[in-house]
């Protein structure tokens, strides 16, 4: 991996990233590919045991809500300085949890209480590593490596969602153990990742922010005077104000909150589109195999666009990119709506996630450098949940509409929104360190 170092239209000049962006790189990626495989084939051993589609839906919907519950309490030990231990421990926990549900698979018809007890706990400690893994890019590269680091990140998560499925169903094949076997295996090579990493994952004391969030103020209260010895030690805030203090961020933040709104409406309405194309193509007789060419093509394009990201940002402007990119996701939602065949949502969705990432990219690299230190992992987990509850509620506005409306219904809605949405980042201009963005 090489970092990218270019104003605006000016030539890029590129430099080899540290040993532990390097590693934090790899312990994602295997991460990613692990849960993709797996992720892809537990609904398949739950129906193969016999167990109804609404108890494989009940699994994955109480798994997710887990998660989303989770990541702002583990944020607060991440945030504290805790960060590497707990990255370390829960990829050691959700090693074991998936060596558990593999040992069950292979032995014949383990209790549902065993599986969904194993799959909860991976989810909890996947939950916690995510947090705690928020607020890594920033301590490990400086702030011109950040675009590459995160264009890399992204990448690896777009290759885990291409080939994850495929290795996960040639695994089940075999055995239907063997995915969560490799998932255990992955998450053994993160923790070994981690624990390798040389680099102070703890944010420095004098950093704004603290480890309560708040900032330091220079004889103040809660702060020690050096001329009163005799002053009252420091009181650590209440965990609800800690937990509040991302929440916080993101609200009195012009920049931050421009991110919140754009990720949460996009992914969104990306979902509830998929979702359109799954009830049109079942209406019209499709099977599953068509999905998976939508997904494949999709996958794809999104790599290509992570991948090229960081070349584009250093030749565009944000603000002009946020614009364009806005613009053109409106037509390509309207043009799903008449959408037939399977090639045509899957070049659709391919140029939609082709686009998306040259502004995720530079959203969540420049949000990295807008958030202190120590208020990382919170603020992540803040985005993290919004982006998640868009995604868990679109299926559920899709299907209202598709039953209500058509199958046609969803990509109108959805073009709506994102008209509303390019109209708003036509108009607003946010600054960012001193720049208009």
């Amino acid at each position: 991996m090489g970092s990218v170092t270019a104003a605006p239209g000016k030539a890029v000049v590129r430099r080899p990233l540290s040993r532990d962006v390097r590693l934090f790189w790899c312990a994602s990626a295997t991460d990613a590919l692990g849960s993709q495989a797996s992720g892809v084939v537990l609904p398949l051993l739950l129906l193969g045991l016999g167990y109804s589609a609404t108890t494989v839906g009940l699994v994955a919907g109480v798994s997710t809500a887990a998660g989303l519950l989770l990541a702002p309490l583990a944020a607060v030990p991440a945030d504290r300085g805790a960060r590497k231990p707990v990255m370390l421990w829960s990829a050691v926990v959700s090693a074991l949890a998936m060596g558990g549900v593999a040992v069950a698979a292979a032995a014949g018809r383990p209790p549902l209480a065993l599986l969904l007890g194993a799959v909860l706990v991976e989810r909890f400690s996947t939950a916690v590593y995510e947090a705690a893994a928020a607020g890594t890019v920033a301590l490990i590269a400086p702030p011109v490596d950040t675009p590459r680091v995160v264009a890399g990140l992204s990448a690896a998560d777009q290759s885990a969602l291409i080939l994850g499925p495929a290795l996960g169903g040639a695994l089940y094949q075999a055995s239907r153990a063997l995915p969560f076997v490799a998932d255990a295996v992955s998450y053994t090579v993160a923790a070994v990742c981690v624990g390798a990493l040389k680099s102070d994952l703890r944010p420095g004391e004098g950093e704004p922010g603290g480890a309560s969030g708040e900032p330091a103020r220079v004889g103040g209260p809660g702060v020690q005077s050096p001329a009163d010895p005799a002053q009252s030690p420091p009181r650590r805030p209440a965990l609800r104000a800690e937990l509040g203090a991302g929440l916080a961020l993101v609200r009195t933040s012009p920049f931050l909150r421009l991110v919140l709104i754009w990720t949460t409406t996009v992914n969104g309405v990306i979902v509830a589109l998929y979702y359109g194309a799954v009830f049109t193509l079942q209406k019209g007789g499709h099977g599953g195999a068509p999905m998976g060419l939508v997904l494949a093509l999709s996958g794809a394009a999104g790599l290509v666009g992570s991948l090229a990201a960081p070349r584009v940002a250093g030749r565009i402007s944000a603000t002009r990119l946020l614009v364009t990119v806005s613009w053109l996701l409106v037509p390509l939602a309207a043009a799903l709506a008449t959408a037939k065949g399977p090639w045509t949502y899957g070049g659709l969705f391919g140029v939609f996630c082709l686009l998306m990432p040259l502004v995720t990219v530079v959203l969540q690299s420049r949000a990295i450098q807008e958030t202190p230190p120590a208020l990382q992992a919170r603020t992540a987990a803040v985005l993290a949940t919004a982006v998640g509850g868009s995604a868990a509620l679109a299926p559920v506005v899709a299907g209202v509409c598709a039953s209500r409306a058509g199958t046609a219904a969803p990509a109108v809605a959805s073009a709506a929104v994102l008209t509303l949405l390019a109209c708003w980042t036509t108009y607003v201009r946010v600054p960012a360190r001193g720049v208009a963005v």
